[in-house]
């Protein structure tokens, strides 16, 4: 009996390593006088299953707001309080014990960064970074959660002083002085290297040299790195693997790299052409979907990314040219800026308002003379091994009115339309769903919408599963799944003999 009650727990545990995958969260700034309550926000992150929030603070309505959501949780120490926090361990004593533990772990909190892109400061806080982080590892140490919450720092690419091609990366030697230190401190706490990647101001800042569609994810060219004969096909891979490169050059080739702001703005001045809605979300849509399938990078491929978009909101307080006020993915009403397919299964098309566009025309809505039984149970399949996010149809949400059988199975029969390519196949239920041209969205319920599926998406047929909608990934490469089969085997037999 022991051995079998080990054996179904090293099973257990094996098969979470099995599926752990890339993740994709959303960064919520908050630089704005028109955005909604954090509780509000909570909600529209549940609703649209994002399971990864970073916030630039430790603001506590924010912190009460995500109390049992299951939202995991990266807060920030702002530049600003690196003086007191590095020059006496008493102030992180004392924040982390009224700002974070009245809190945790009702609040998944798993980051904490301090300071974010010193580099870029105009104040000279870069010698205060390590110190304030060391004091802030302290008192986590000191609570007992040193190994639940990881304590790292963003970097913005102004620390590199090359990055192409790629495998000549270098770091910048005049951060040397923190830099050198920092490494050390994440090796040592198993931290992440944290950094905010933007082909868009790659981009906008050298149109000729930098192609649109290669810093959209959509480049038919490749760029062949000289050194290597690596071939990158878009700017994200690229100024990625040139941070590895550089710090695999200082012989920091095993720390993990975390993207932790990127994005696309989705408006700009005359002069930001590029800055537009459909850039925005073609952007952000091959972004979840090389992240959401472990494609990795040409130098490290399957390797699990995980990724901040920037961000929640249009933050109309922020400084700078028109694009800075319009990274956000959300308007303050909460309503979409484009839509976007959190599945990385296709690309989705502009929603404004209410006026929804397909690129085929089409819906798929249930038949209202279809049998209750056979409709019951192509909504059951739909919400269940159909993987519809059917959230929005639940109590006190927006398309649970009118709560009837055809309206809700019509918004599942559609979402699973759209996801899987709008085919005749993915509109069949057995017969229960029929293909409309007329948009079926009314009052704050939008039907979800989504163009052509592209030549990479798998086919469908009306009775295969496809994967779950869900902001994190259950995927691994062919070599990540045989090395970890090839353990729990080893296990198995080591077990029954």
């Amino acid at each position: 009996m022991a051995k079998l009650l080990l054996l179904a727990l090293l099973v257990v545990a094996l098969s979470a390593v099995v599926c752990r995958g890339s993740t994709i969260g959303v960064c919520y700034g908050r630089n704005a006088d028109d955005l909604p309550t954090p509780d509000k926000v909570a909600q529209l992150v549940q609703l649209h299953k994002i399971k990864y929030v970073r916030i630039y603070d430790a603001n506590i309505q924010v912190l009460k707001a995500f109390a049992n959501t299951g939202v995991e949780l990266m807060i920030g120490v702002p530049n600003s309080d690196l003086l007191p926090y590095s020059q006496y361990q008493s102030n992180v004593d004392t924040w982390l014990k009224n700002n974070i533990l009245p809190y945790y772990p009702a609040t998944m909190i798993t980051y904490i960064t301090v300071g974010a892109e010193v580099s870029e400061s105009p104040a000279n806080v870069s010698a205060l970074l390590v110190p304030a982080m060391v004091n802030v590892q302290n008192a986590l140490k000191k609570a007992g959660l040193h190994k639940r919450i990881k304590v790292s720092t963003t970097h913005s690419l102004g620390v590199m002083s090359r990055s192409f091609p790629p495998s000549a990366g270098a770091l910048n030697s005049k951060y040397a002085f923190f830099l050198k230190p920092l490494l050390e401190f994440l090796v040592e706490n198993q931290s992440p290297f944290m950094v905010d990647i933007y082909p868009y101001y790659a981009y906008r800042d050298s149109t000729s040299n930098v192609s649109l569609d290669y810093a959209l994810f959509s480049s038919s060219q490749d760029v062949i790195d000289p050194n290597t004969g690596l071939v990158y096909t878009n700017m994200f891979d690229a100024q990625l693997d040139a941070i590895f490169f550089a710090l695999m050059a200082l012989n920091f080739k095993t720390l993990k790299i975390m993207v932790t702001e990127t994005g696309w703005p989705s408006k700009g001045a005359t002069k930001e052409t590029a800055a537009t809605p459909d850039n925005a979300q073609t952007y952000n849509t091959n972004l979840i979907r090389h992240v959401i399938n472990d494609t990795g990078t040409p130098a490290k491929p399957g390797e699990e990314i995980d990724v901040y978009i920037f961000s929640m909101f249009n933050e109309n307080r922020k400084p700078g040219m028109e694009s800075e006020r319009n990274w956000g993915l959300f308007y303050p009403d909460q309503t979409s800026v484009y839509s976007l397919d959190w599945t990385g299964r296709g690309n989705v098309d502009i929603v404004t308002g209410a006026n929804v566009t397909s690129s085929n025309g089409t819906w798929c809505i249930a038949s209202s003379s279809a049998k209750e039984l056979d409709l019951q149970n192509a909504l059951d399949w739909a919400c269940g091994p159909g993987n519809v996010d059917c959230s929005a149809i639940q109590p006190s949400q927006p398309c649970y009115q009118p709560d009837t059988l055809v309206s809700h199975a019509s918004y599942a029969f559609n979402s699973y339309y759209q996801q899987n390519g709008a085919t005749d196949v993915a509109c069949s239920f057995g017969g229960t769903g029929i293909k409309t041209p007329e948009n079926p969205s009314y009052d704050s319920c939008f039907y979800p919408t989504s163009g052509k599926m592209s030549s990479g998406s798998s086919s469908i047929s009306s009775s295969s599963p496809t994967s779950a909608p869900s902001s994190m990934a259950c995927t691994n490469t062919p070599m990540q799944m045989i090395k970890r089969l090839l353990l729990m085997l080893s296990v198995l037999i080591s077990c029954i003999a």
